[in-house]
């Protein structure tokens, strides 16, 4: 055999070279593929088990469809704390639906919508849905009296006469005249007379209503019982527009509303607000939810210029809106660097001053400065610490300040006729639930 040239020998090592190396796996052309499948299927294809054909598609059938339904299942959301506590009072129709909102002093910790808004037209509720909020109104009135008296126009131990004449010289049944002092009617110890509906239909200001809660006898002695007083309220509205030079409604919208971004607040509604205004509805014996009057707002309707803009209740907002104000007084009176009150001022919103009277709504609370205060813990307000303050609205509406826990629990319902809107087990529900977020 011939001898292989220097060349040759080259070339024979570099092809052997070449196929020592392990050659890459060739990727099938398209046109190839199907051909792969089958011949990767007949690879692993296993050794028949002797059972019979039709009992091995009837136990792959079932495999796919436990997995199909462990699938789906993780899919669809389980519902929230908040959700599940609020459940059986949608079922029930206790209430149509809510809007929960829970927040510490920098951002908001929970919003959620439940139920609907209007229970005929079957629309869902929105975060953003409005609700007349009624007695909620007065905490905003009490803070507006509060900023005057930082700014040194006005103490509230000053007598409410210095400033309304008509009320310098109130009398009781016995006779006796007394000077009701503005701490009274903001803690609900003036025991000044209310408006009749006739007086307060007339009426479209709050210089109106003056002349009526004048007439009217002291219930008792200021300071010496706790009585809830609507014209105390009234009458604290009406001490800002004559101390500020401002109307009411102003007042809020440029102290309050504006700075703290509360964009859809206020006394009257636009017509585009107005659409997300949740429904009003009273619960009849036979379990079902007929729409209520609201006898707080209007009789033309939340989008009347001329709705009188009281300080007792009237107001609309948002749950979002109202934390606003309430993540200010946690903060003791700045929200988001901007003061807008002074510490002493919230501290006399949430403290005791009514000492051992007997007040409403619950047991347990006590009264400051246009807000009801958590004294002893219970019932209710069982899931509060002690210092919460905070107030409730006749349709339900709730907004509590915890300064121990450092949260804001805002509950937005509409249900006119509770029996006690502020000891109702929806509200001691929400609370139970907020704890836990």
């Amino acid at each position: 055999m011939a001898k292989k040239s220097k060349k040759e020998s080259k070339k024979t090592k570099k092809v052997t070279r070449k196929k020592a190396k392990k050659a890459p796996a060739r990727t099938p052309r398209k046109k190839d593929r199907p051909q792969a499948k089958k011949i990767a299927k007949r690879a692993v294809k296993k050794k028949p088990s002797g059972k019979r054909p039709g009992k091995k598609v009837s136990t792959n059938r079932a495999t796919a469809a436990r997995a199909a339904a462990v699938k789906a299942s993780a899919r669809r959301p389980r519902p929230s704390i908040m959700a599940a506590a609020l459940e059986p009072f949608l079922a029930q129709r206790e209430i149509s639906g809510a809007v929960t909102l829970v927040a510490d002093e920098k951002r908001i910790l929970h919003l959620e919508a439940h139920g609907l808004r209007d229970v005929a037209k079957k629309i869902a509720m929105a975060s953003d849905s409005l609700f007349a909020i009624a007695s909620m109104t007065k905490p905003l009135t009490a803070a507006a009296v509060l900023m005057l008296q930082d700014e040194g126009k006005l103490s509230v131990e000053d007598p409410v006469g210095k400033y309304l004449p008509e009320l310098a010289r109130l009398t009781t049944p016995a006779g006796s005249v007394h000077a009701v002092t503005i701490r009274q009617i903001l803690t609900h110890t003036s025991g000044m007379g209310e408006a009749t509906p006739e007086e307060w239909r007339a009426c479209r200001t709050l210089a109106d209503l003056v002349p009526a809660h004048a007439a009217k006898p002291l219930r008792f002695v200021p300071g010496s019982q706790w009585g809830y007083c609507q014209s105390g309220l009234n009458t604290a509205a009406r001490l800002v527009e004559v101390v500020s030079g401002k109307s009411f409604p102003r007042f809020l919208r440029e102290r309050l509303f504006g700075p703290l971004g509360m964009v859809d607040s206020g006394h009257v509604l636009t017509e585009a607000q107005a659409l997300r205004l949740a429904k009003l509805y009273a619960r009849t014996e036979g379990g079902a939810l007929t729409e209520a009057v609201n006898v707080h707002g209007s009789p033309r309707g939340p989008t009347d210029p001329d709705a009188l803009p009281a300080g007792n209740a009237g107001l609309y907002s948002t749950a979002e809106d109202y934390s606003r104000f309430a993540r200010m007084l946690l903060g003791g009176g700045v929200f988001e660097g901007l003061p807008l009150l002074a510490p002493a001022s919230v501290a006399l919103m949430g403290s005791n001053l009514t000492g051992d009277l007997a007040v409403g709504f619950t047991p347990g609370n006590v009264f400051g400065l246009g807000c009801g205060v958590v004294r002893h813990p219970q019932g209710p307000t069982a899931d509060l610490t002690p210092g919460t303050f905070g107030h409730g609205g006749a349709w339900g509406t709730q907004a509590w300040i915890d300064p121990v826990k450092k949260r804001v629990h805002i509950l937005m319902v509409q249900r006119a006729n509770f029996p006690n809107a502020d000891a109702s087990a929806v509200r001691a529900a929400f609370h139970r639930a907020a704890r836990a977020i």
